[in-house]
């Protein structure tokens, strides 16, 4: 383990525009650097880096992080091979601290488990080409699909004997345990009575024996153990980095009881469901494509590895997950389905749908005929012809969808208004604003009904899902201190405040209170309040004023980031403990981190023009922070009070007549106190 003072020190000696410097052309702009963006195709720059606070942002695709976020997302490193590049970069020497007992013997568990799940890789590919039932079997089933020995060894693949423990006592011999054994799935062991095995066949061998006693008697008990993949075809699953995580088995007999394919189960080296099948063979030319194929099954992954198509992958033995789109998400936001043209595989193609979606997927659909699959396609017609239909017989998925569930509806109009919700719900899930406005044109014409029909079921939808995460961030949010909601844009300091009220955004009022924290919470300022005497107040931080004067009042922010970012102010404060804005750099909130570090990167600066030229000097937000944060303060209240009186009007439309007076007086105070910010503000808020 790298000890954390090395850390400490590497990410000390690391200078964030120099790091990117080596990957991205950069060009001083003000405070910040400038390029195009590493992570998506742009003619113009939106890649800022900020040396002072030691980030990047992207305002064009949202990408943004720290030094090793950055090097972890371009390079596809882990978090300690990222911090390996940075040491030898700037010369650091790595010291490693000592595990403790409890580390040490985590770590040796893992190490056995990988060291013995190559071990079994070894062996099975050894006895695909060097055994005599190997090459009789399973050589020549894999020779039968078409597949070169070259893509076999490639992949690894091998094969185990059909025998009950011939796996197990080869391990044994060679020193691994039981229990390494069990844990990595490849044997199974199970216990039996003695008496449950008389006149069994002895096929199984005897692993080991022991008694137990019962109301006196001894009682004998057999272990016995069996190769969990005998007489299969096995395809090794490896890790990004090409360690052995577990294997994947075909049987080749036609017992109608065997399970056409047998997964090694989760172990504490291997979940299936965070793991794709390819992916080590296939990253490099996904990141060169910036394209990922998505298939059924392993055989279609080597297939199209062997026709030329090496940018495919497979999930492990499940449905699609969300850790398995994030893990292609790391190479390329563009994924192309290939399923079946039976009915299975379509059903399967939208199911995945939704979930490409709402992870920021561009997803592409290719249905083969009927029949066919990627392997089958390959085999009958060749590789050149294959990548021909791919090219040409792509479809966008919201599309396609759209094109099949309205074949089902036919005249319905109760099935269209439900396919008309279906298809809303779909595009609601596509993050890119223009890329939803196109699709909502095109399936409106699909539907035959207008797109402000559709662009209303959209919004609504769009609506459902924010509610939904709003409501799952309050249930989830373990921050010790209040619960409440994140926000967006800063206010620009070149805008006169008479100007801010009518033209402003309620969400930009939040925003800009969190940049403001963000920014300059620890910046000592004297009371903001107009006419205060600061010889008797003394000089505070920025956060201590804003939470003051915001919790005082109990009020709260809408937006669930800007909630968040403004909880952890206040929890400091409660315990008199100094806010670090950067905590947010590393959040692990992908939305929290994403939106902090853009209100953290200034993007906008004066041009020295208006000083040279004009000689017009604008100030920035630093010469007017205290103002600033009384002016930010009252418009945030003033938007509290927006929302009451909003509110007050509801209730007054259903009211009775013995409340009316009552909601007349709120109604006065309400405006009262607003025009009281109004006329402290210097200007009218009507």
């Amino acid at each position: 383990m790298i000890d954390q003072e090395t850390i400490q020190r590497i990410m000390d000696a690391a200078r964030i525009e120099e790091v990117i410097g080596d990957f991205v052309s950069l060009k001083k702009r003000g405070a910040n650097h400038i390029g195009c963006c590493p992570f998506h195709n742009e003619k113009t720059p939106s890649f800022y880096v900020s040396p002072s606070k030691g980030i990047f942002k992207c305002f064009g695709c949202g990408e943004a992080g720290d030094v090793v976020a950055f090097l972890k997302k371009h390079e596809h490193f882990n978090y300690p091979e990222a911090l390996r590049y940075l040491a030898n970069k700037y010369n650091i020497e790595i010291r490693e601290e000592e595990m403790n007992d409890e580390q040490k013997e985590k770590q040796n568990e893992r190490d056995a488990l990988f060291h013995l799940s190559e071990f079994a890789q070894k062996h099975f590919a050894d006895l695909l080409y060097n055994d005599e039932m190997g090459r009789a079997v399973g050589l020549s089933y894999l020779r039968g699909r078409g597949l070169s020995d070259e893509v076999i060894k490639t992949f690894g693949l091998g094969y185990c004997l059909d025998q009950w423990n011939a796996f197990t006592d080869h391990a044994r011999r060679n020193g691994y345990s039981d229990e390494v054994l069990e844990k990595t799935g490849l044997t199974i062991f199970k216990d039996f009575e003695r008496s449950e095995l008389e006149g069994r066949s002895s096929e199984v061998g005897e692993q080991s024996s022991g008694h137990t006693t019962e109301s006196g008697k001894e009682r004998r008990q057999i272990r016995r153990s069996y190769d969990r993949f005998r007489g299969r075809v096995m395809f090794p699953i490896y890790s990004i980095s090409g360690r052995v995580l577990g294997f994947s088995g075909r049987v080749l007999t036609s017992e109608k009881q065997a399970a056409k394919y047998v997964n090694s189960p989760d172990s504490d080296i291997y979940n299936k469901s965070r793991t794709l099948y390819g992916l080590y063979q296939a990253r490099t030319a996904i990141s060169r494509a910036n394209k990922c194929y998505l298939v059924e099954g392993n055989i279609d992954v080597i297939s199209m590895y062997q026709s030329g198509v090496q940018n495919t992958v497979a999930s492990c033995g499940t449905s699609l997950t969300t850790e398995q789109i994030r893990l292609i998400k790391r190479y390329t936001p563009n994924v192309t389905v290939l399923y079946d043209g039976d009915a299975a595989g379509i059903k399967a193609a939208l199911r995945a749908v939704d979930l490409l979606f709402a992870e920021g997927m561009h997803v592409r659909v290719v249905l083969f005929p009927d029949g066919d699959d990627p392997d089958s396609y390959a085999q009958k017609y060749g590789s050149t012809q294959l990548q021909e239909y791919l090219a040409t017989h792509e479809d966008n998925f919201i599309m396609y969808k759209t094109r099949v569930q309205l074949d089902a509806v036919k005249g319905d109009p109760i099935r269209r208004a439900e396919l008309l919700h279906d298809t809303a719900t779909t595009i609601a899930l596509v993050t890119d604003m223009m890329e939803r406005q196109e699709y909502i044109r095109q399936c409106a014409y699909l539907l035959n009904t207008s797109e402000d029909a559709l662009t209303s079921e959209v919004a609504k939808a769009i609506n459902q899902n924010r509610q939904k995460s709003y409501e799952a961030a309050a249930t989830t949010e373990s921050t010790p201190a209040p619960a409440a909601t994140p926000a967006p844009a800063a206010i620009p300091a070149d805008v006169p405040q008479q100007m801010v009220t009518t033209a402003l955004r309620v969400d930009e009022r939040e925003r800009h209170i969190i940049a403001l924290l963000l920014n300059y919470g620890d910046r000592l300022i004297a009371d903001p309040t107009p006419g205060s005497n600061a010889d008797e107040q003394g000089e505070y931080p920025v956060a201590t004023w804003i939470v003051t004067a915001l919790s005082s009042d109990g009020l709260s922010f809408s937006d669930p980031r800007c909630q968040k970012i403004y909880e952890y102010y206040c929890y400091q404060q409660q315990q008199g403990l100094p806010a670090d804005a950067s905590i947010f750099v590393t959040d692990p909130d992908d939305a929290v981190r994403d939106f902090a570090i853009s209100l953290m990167v200034d993007t906008h600066r004066v041009s020295n023009s208006w000083w040279n030229l004009k000689h017009i000097s604008v100030p920035s937000i630093e010469d007017n922070l205290q103002q600033d944060v009384w002016e930010s303060i009252l418009l945030f209240k003033a938007k509290y009070l927006d929302d009451r009186i909003d509110d007050n009007a509801r209730r007054f439309r259903s009211a009775s007549p013995d409340n009316i007076n009552d909601l007349l007086a709120e109604k006065k105070a309400l405006v009262d106190l607003k025009r009281k910010i109004g006329q402290d503000l210097h200007y009218v808020i009507i």
